[in-house]
């Protein structure tokens, strides 16, 4: 992604800031879909046809994995170790998403629909916090 595109979509040109807003919009959305879970378990395994205690489960590990993407974005500069991490894990849950989605999962249509989408969605994000981190790493040589 060429640093123009990566500035528009950050609403800046400044590399750093572009890398804390992919990260900080990355906590928020994750945070968000931590709530759902956890507020809405029953009826949302019910729409989706998950388990209540599967989505519960997710739910508790995504307001903590939202937690530590929001610290590592409060950070002034926030370390490429951990940003990589970020975007590792991202990684890792859309791979997870969609093999889960062949192998064991057995959603209603609306369940896959949303596996497919919120898999998407991370993916992007592990793409626009790695590109901005590139953009960081390349602005600062």
């Amino acid at each position: 992604m060429a640093a123009n595109q990566l500035a528009v979509l950050a609403r800046t040109t400044e590399p750093q800031l572009t890398l804390r807003r992919f990260l900080a919009l990355d906590a928020v959305v994750t945070g968000a879909n931590a709530v759902a879970y956890l507020a809405f378990s029953g009826p949302l395994g019910r729409f989706l046809g998950a388990g209540s205690g599967l989505l519960l489960a997710l739910g508790a590990f995504l307001a903590v994995y939202a937690g530590c993407v929001a610290l590592l974005a409060a950070r002034p500069r926030p370390p490429a170790l951990g940003v990589r991490a970020v975007v590792e894990a991202n990684l890792a849950w859309a791979a997870v998403s969609f093999a889960a989605l062949g192998l064991w999962l057995t959603p209603t249509t609306a369940g896959a629909v949303w596996t497919v989408l919120q898999a998407l969605n991370v993916a992007g994000f592990a793409l626009l916090q790695y590109a901005a981190l590139r953009q960081r790493q390349d602005s600062s040589e």
